[in-house]
């Protein structure tokens, strides 16, 4: 009974979002209105598929449209839902209309600033030799995977009486816990002892 009260959701229609396009443009266009784009990140884009390209594609012709952020670490990678091989899973027809900024990896230093920042933000005491070993960390594996330890070692300290973090508790955390490349090697390494 109850869902017989509930109003029904429709789904906006072409026609429909026409005609609000032409009324928000003629607001523009008497100075009624103003248009102050947004911003839309998509993180991990190579996770998307091909139909959501093609509306992204779509919707990027629109004077309305959003400034877009794609980000990936991908390098070539097939495009999910077409059989196409492609810079960093995007369509080559959409990747020919992007601006693809260059990065570089963090220096150890950098990684040291990032870390002991998060470990502020976390309230967490880090001694400087930890916070040194941490960030090698951080080079041999991730920087993901440097922060992440931080909560480990943190509560190892806890655990052996102190209120801050040292080189020993990080030692202990890297021991316990695989990076993510340490353990597909290890999987590779032993790949006979598991189940296929």
């Amino acid at each position: 009974m109850n869902q017989m009260s509930k109003p029904r959701k429709t789904e906006i229609t072409e026609k429909l979002r026409s005609e609000i396009n032409k009324v928000v443009s003629k607001y523009i266009d008497q100075g009624v209105a103003e248009l102050v784009p947004g911003v839309l990140f998509v993180d991990e884009v190579h996770m998307l598929d091909l139909e959501c390209f093609t509306y992204l594609n779509r919707a990027l012709e629109s004077p309305l449209s959003p400034i877009v952020v794609f980000a990936t670490n991908r390098g070539m990678c097939t495009v999910r839902g077409a059989d196409i091989v492609s810079p960093h899973g995007i369509p080559v027809d959409l990747l020919d209309r992007l601006l693809i900024i260059r990065t570089c990896p963090y220096t150890i230093e950098e990684m040291a600033q990032i870390i002991a920042l998060r470990a502020k933000t976390e309230g967490l005491e880090i001694e400087a030799e930890a916070l040194v070993a941490l960030s090698s960390i951080g080079d041999r594996a991730t920087l993901r995977f440097a922060v992440q330890l931080l909560t480990p070692a943190s509560i190892i300290g806890k655990t052996n009486g102190r209120s801050n973090i040292v080189l020993a508790d990080v030692h202990e955390a890297d021991e316990l816990f695989y990076d993510a490349k340490s353990s597909a090697k290890l999987l590779a390494d032993n790949a006979d002892k598991y189940i296929h």
